[in-house]
């Protein structure tokens, strides 16, 4: 069902109000007091809700020069403390990708107490100037992809700039960061130019497993540990060149490969977050970028599946 012409009317005054002052301003964002059919504002924003899931499924039918974010409506709800993000998702009908990024929740755990926005359009809002591993790795995941909307929307007494990706979600590896915590990525801006798993080797050719992320970024970026823990060994390999490697407990130990330089010692005990090396192409390379595995007891895990578990 089409929006009326009043409705579409004024979803586009919204639009072009936030195109011209440069942001949502906060008393466009209608308050959602309780979340069923008793509060006109919840019934106003699901049938929104369900009007842009259909826009977003028709959307090749769509004229180019309409923005789907053109439809785009925040609202504002005051969790209850019942509420968790997953329950909200579901009742608000959108995925719980959308609320995390726009509210900027990096872990379930840290949903509080604090108003919430409510996108009436599915979709992944990422910040301008990130400042966290996730957001991070939201910008680099779609760097040189279809791009996306800029817009600014209010957060508190400011505004801040996002790339909106109407109908977008967490990929794997996004949503892993999101749901767990522990392991942390040891860059702060990367790119993933090799994912775990079976390859070709750039250098010999040969198919075989890669054992870890290669996470490109340019000569000198700082590599972190990715938990605390102590190290174990340093040195050089062929392969790897100069490489680090920390164990975290009795089981898990995460290795830094490629390294131009160390920047520890052996036998340090580190916290997480520790600066321990800079990226190089030492050893078996062909440009700057970090190899970095997940071991436990010994055996090469795939750290998209381990990041951000709880503690090692």
């Amino acid at each position: 069902m089409c929006l009326t012409k009043k409705r579409r009317g004024a979803a586009l005054a919204f639009f072009l109000l936030v195109l011209v002052s440069g942001a949502f301003p906060e008393e466009a964002y209608l308050l959602i007091k309780r979340l069923n059919q008793f509060d006109e504002g919840f019934r106003q924003y699901i049938q929104e809700v369900e009007e842009n899931r259909r826009r977003l499924f028709n959307r090749g039918r769509i004229p180019e020069e309409e923005s789907l974010a053109g439809f785009l409506t925040i609202y504002r709800y005051l969790p209850s403390g019942e509420d968790d993000i997953f329950s909200l998702a579901g009742r608000c009908n959108v995925p719980y990708s959308s609320l995390a990024s726009l509210n900027r929740v990096n872990h379930p755990s840290s949903f509080g107490p604090e108003p919430l926005l409510l996108p009436s359009l599915p979709g992944i809002f990422v910040p301008e100037e990130p400042e966290t591993d996730l957001e991070r790795l939201l910008v680099s995941a779609r760097e040189g992809d279809v791009p996306g909307e800029r817009l600014w929307i209010r957060e508190g007494d400011r505004s801040r700039a996002f790339i909106f990706y109407p109908g977008d979600d967490f990929s794997q590896t996004e949503r892993i960061f999101f749901l767990n915590s522990g392991f942390r990525f040891p860059l702060r801006d990367y790119r993933i130019s090799s994912p775990y798993g079976i390859r070709r080797n750039p250098v010999t050719g040969k198919l075989r497993l890669h054992q870890g992320l290669d996470l490109a970024a340019p000569e000198g970026s700082p590599v972190y540990a990715c938990a605390a823990g102590i190290v174990t060994e340093t040195g050089e390999d062929p392969v790897y060149g100069s490489f680090i490697i920390v164990k975290h407990g009795d089981t898990w130990a995460s290795l830094y490969g490629h390294l131009s330089k160390i920047e520890t010692s052996l036998r340090s005990e580190l916290r997480s977050g520790t600066l321990i090396g800079r990226v190089g192409s030492t050893g078996q390379s062909t440009g700057p970028h970090l190899h970095f595995e997940l071991r436990r007891n010994g055996r090469a895990e795939d750290p998209g599946r381990l990041l951000f578990r709880s503690s090692p």
